[in-house]
């Protein structure tokens, strides 16, 4: 989690010393930003999940187009919250967080609402919520709940169970991936929904298919690490599903109407699934995972 306090604070660091949506340096902090989010995102327990902020830094998927409504409203009254780092962690949590900010800098739309002065204040005030939220968690991590997870015996009552939460957020890992990183753009031959795609203003919605596909990798063969059979499959499988990503070339999943370009699209998701049920059948039975587990029910 260090990475991610780090890439946060230099975000915010950035919107301090230029709030300029078209600032090179503001916009590779953000990407930078994240990037790291995204590769520890599927951790979704313990100091992520305290005081709601996973959602405060990543409200995804808005089904409901809550994040331009917030915005627009902040612009529209200037909601004075903007300029304290406390009222602004008050503000609704569409209004917050990376896809918040990703509106502010990449859409036109949103940039030329209001005026500049408080366009700038709110840039400033997600970036320095995106720092304060992650230090949290950084922290969190740091102080107590890492070291829980090496000696269980609290939170956790042994190794096993830390192994199982751990297999919980591969197989949500994989079911984000799939249903909605992939599935969204994708919708249904009939009606394809490009403009559903995960964080396209930024150019965004394929990096994120592979930095999730990376980081999950690497928790998965952590997980094997003493299966050695489950371990071989589920690399070969990475490297599979990983090339096929790397080769489409179509970086916001824009081409999802076209019927040679969606294929490759769902080749792709049908590659994330199968690592899902590869990860379920061989890993699975030996974390003491029973068959029929649910990565997104809470269990």
């Amino acid at each position: 989690m260090g990475s991610l306090a780090e890439t946060g604070a230099a975000l915010d660091a950035a919107a301090q010393a230029s709030c300029s949506p078209g600032d090179p340096a503001l916009q590779a902090a953000y990407h930078d930003a994240f990037d790291a989010w995204v590769r520890v995102s599927h951790l979704r327990f313990g100091p992520t999940e305290t005081d709601n902020r996973a959602f405060s830094l990543a409200f995804w998927p808005d089904t409901r187009g809550k994040t331009p409504k917030a915005l627009e409203g902040m612009i529209a009254k200037e909601d004075p919250a903007v300029a304290d780092p406390e009222a602004f962690a008050e503000v609704s949590i569409a209004a917050q967080g990376y896809y918040a900010l990703e509106y502010m800098l990449f859409d036109e739309r949103i940039t030329a609402q209001g005026s500049a002065d408080y366009r700038c204040a709110l840039v400033r005030a997600l970036s320095t919520g995106i720092a304060r939220n992650t230090e949290a968690i950084r922290r969190g991590w740091a102080d107590s709940y890492a070291e829980e997870m090496r000696s269980p015996g609290n939170r956790y009552r042994d190794e096993a169970e830390v192994k199982q939460e751990l297999f919980k957020a591969l197989l949500t890992g994989l079911q984000i991936t799939a249903d909605m990183r992939l599935g969204r753009p994708l919708g249904t031959f009939e009606r394809p929904r490009p403009n559903r795609a995960e964080a396209r203003r930024s150019g965004r919605s394929l990096r994120h298919v592979i930095l999730a596909l990376d980081a999950l990798e690497e928790l998965a063969l952590a997980l094997a690490r003493e299966e050695s059979k489950a371990a071989a499959a589920l690399k070969a499988q990475f490297g599979t599903a990983l090339e096929r990503a790397r080769q489409l070339d179509d970086p916001v999943f824009a081409g999802v109407a076209d019927p040679v370009s969606r294929f490759r699209v769902e080749a792709l998701q049908q590659e994330v699934r199968d690592l899902k049920a590869l990860a379920e059948a061989q890993l699975g039975p030996a974390l003491g995972v029973e068959p029929g587990f649910n990565s997104l029910d809470g269990d």
